[in-house]
């Protein structure tokens, strides 16, 4: 049984799995907090809260389990992979692909009972991953473009299945468009440095399945400079909920000293080009999103 929980966990990526589902949570989190300053709604409907939870997780899980398909062969070369259990011989393709496709259509059809635009979000998220993002990876640096959409996914989802229902008695359609897609910016952004850091401190282990995801393909002063110019451009992105008068104060100078101290361990990956500070610009990122993230859900504005 232990071995059995243990290979789900690598099957279906569980931090990543967990880090998608906290973002699409706070965010619905977010959309309902709003809903309550305008006096649409009494409260937060924690019962839609589990299935956006529910759901999200279990088409996350699908989308992993489906790139680990593709990737089977690829993944027995790589350290960091051999030991997922489809390349270790402990899961077939073929239960993999059971397995997946009733995580896929279980989490849609959860995600649909909040509102279709959830449900279809989150099947376009399962395509634009496991089959335009996932084989892309040995092409073109592009991929990371490309992923970065999916990526980006979670809040959008999470503020539309808190108030996509809703929408036509409250009368605000363009103004939480507005807001999803702030949402869905900042994430998107995030992902560019977050994706270079993973790719230069993975790079050797990256080569051995062909995997191009720096921005030059290889370890030098310009993909550095590109993962500082995006962490640069990340710190005007975060300032919009401000700008756009949903988000406080508070959120603003958060945004700004996290996004200092992002770009500052950027720029010392530009100057050392070493893998210690390609770390500290990795480690920065996992903190970045889910802080931001919490403090704009606690700093509402309306």
């Amino acid at each position: 049984m232990r071995q059995f929980f243990s290979d789900f966990s690598k099957l279906i990526k569980f931090r990543l799995t967990f880090l998608v589902v906290f973002s699409a949570s706070v965010t619905f989190l977010i959309g309902s907090r709003i809903q309550i300053e305008r006096g649409v709604v009494e409260g937060i409907d924690w019962t839609n809260w589990l299935i956006l939870v529910i759901g999200g997780f279990l088409v996350t899980g699908a989308a992993n389990c489906f790139n680990e398909i593709i990737e089977v062969d690829l993944d027995r070369l790589m350290t960091r992979t051999k030991d997922r259990p489809m390349p270790a011989g402990r899961m077939t393709t073929g239960q993999g692909l059971v397995l997946g496709l009733i995580m896929g259509i279980a989490g849609t059809s959860l995600l649909v009972k909040l509102n279709l635009e959830t449900g279809m979000l989150s099947v376009f998220s399962i395509l634009l991953y496991a089959f335009a993002y996932t084989p892309l990876k040995r092409k073109s640096p592009i991929s990371v473009f490309v992923g970065a959409i999916p990526g980006a996914l979670p809040p959008l989802i999470g503020y539309i299945a808190a108030i996509g229902s809703r929408q036509s008695e409250i009368g605000y359609v363009a103004v939480d468009y507005q807001i999803a897609v702030i949402l869905f910016l900042i994430q998107f952004v995030w992902q560019f440095p977050h994706f270079w850091a993973i790719a230069w401190v993975l790079d050797d282990d990256y080569k051995k399945a062909g995997f191009r995801l720096l921005p030059t393909k290889k370890r030098d002063r310009t993909s550095a400079i590109f993962t500082f110019v995006s962490t640069l451009i990340l710190i005007p992105v975060s300032l919009l909920p401000t700008f756009y008068g949903f988000g406080g104060y508070y959120i603003a100078g958060v945004s700004i000293i996290a996004g200092l101290l992002f770009s500052w361990y950027a720029y010392q990956l530009m100057v050392k080009m070493d893998l210690a500070s390609a770390r500290k610009v990795m480690f920065c990122s996992f903190f970045y999103i889910p802080l931001v993230q919490l403090i704009l859900l606690f700093n509402i504005k309306i």
